[in-house]
């Protein structure tokens, strides 16, 4: 089988793995020796370069730091962790058309396609390139004060505006399509895609949407306001939270929980469907009922299915 696994032609796998857990460089090391064995070559970030060089011992010659592959070269990311390192892959190879897959070694896992002890397993299909990709919605971000952009970044999962300090309320006006909706004070305001459906938008009560449906999200954090809902807006509006003048004190604008800015009362967030989306690799053609089963260990003794005629 081996044998089968073997290529001739110029292949590049980016690997990209939580460094600070020791499961994690274990793994990189086994992906890393497989990778070789088969004569693909593994691709590191040079942030990782020491703590991966060391755990994968001698094949450091066989091995290519990203700045030095043409990111159109890389064939597949190969991310070993839980979400939050899928996370931070996807911002690495921002703009790229690269596909991801997440081998879990997390809690959840939700963006991730395998498990740990499926690892054997998963290099082997994607050795033979034995997957399919799917395609995320994002959503593209920009920060106003006094009309002027002064920060714009994107998101996978969500974009939340939070109060910056713990025991003051943040006031906030909602705007979708250049109107007005609803102002109130909260904790915060997730603006959310339906792959970000399961995560923080899930925690503050908005719903789960499959992933095929394209819509944004809009999720009031403890509102103290009546109409306060959770909201599924149309992927093809323009979306506005402003932060109002009459916050005592400010705000903070977080992307994917990664990357985040400071929203002084009278600034302006606006979201809007992103062109760039973020390409996963897919091992099971299941549905998405299953993983949510799955992954929340959800209940479903007594189901008995549609009787066959």
């Amino acid at each position: 089988m081996a044998g089968a696994e073997t290529v001739t032609e110029d292949r590049y796998m980016l690997v990209v793995s939580h460094t600070g857990r020791r499961e994690s460089l274990d793994a990189a090391a086994t992906v890393v020796t497989r990778l070789v064995a088969a004569g693909v070559t593994p691709v590191l970030i040079e942030d990782e370069r020491e703590d991966l060089l060391s755990a994968c011992g001698p094949f450091n010659g066989a091995i290519r730091m990203l700045d030095e592959v043409d990111r159109s070269q890389l064939e597949l990311v190969i991310v070993l962790g839980g979400d939050g390192t899928i996370l931070r892959a996807a911002e690495i190879v921002r703009g790229s058309a690269v596909p991801l897959l997440g081998v879990n070694l997390g809690h959840v896992g939700f963006l991730a396609e395998a498990e740990r002890e499926d690892l054997g397993e998963t290099l082997r299909r994607v050795l033979l390139r034995d997957y399919d990709v799917e395609e995320r919605m994002t959503i593209d971000v920009s920060v106003l004060v006094d009309s002027t952009v002064v920060y714009s970044s994107w998101a996978l999962n969500e974009a939340t505006i939070e109060k910056a300090s713990r025991e003051r309320m943040l006031e906030v006006v909602i705007e979708i399509n250049e109107r007005p909706l609803s102002s109130f004070g909260c904790d915060g305001v997730v603006l959310s895609t339906p792959t970000g459906s399961t995560a923080y938008a899930f925690s503050g009560g908005g719903p789960v949407v499959w992933p095929n449906i394209d819509a944004i999200l809009l999720v009031p954090l403890a509102a103290h306001a009546l109409f306060a809902r959770p909201l599924v807006i149309a992927p093809t509006s323009d979306i506005a939270v402003e932060v109002l003048t009459r916050t005592n004190g400010s705000g903070v604008l977080f992307c994917d929980g990664r990357r985040t800015w400071d929203l002084p009362p009278g600034a302006r967030v606006e979201a809007r469907r992103s062109e760039t989306p973020v390409r996963l690799a897919r091992l099971q053609r299941g549905v998405f009922t299953d993983r949510l089963v799955r992954k929340f260990d959800l209940p479903v003794t007594g189901w008995r299915g549609r009787a066959e005629a």
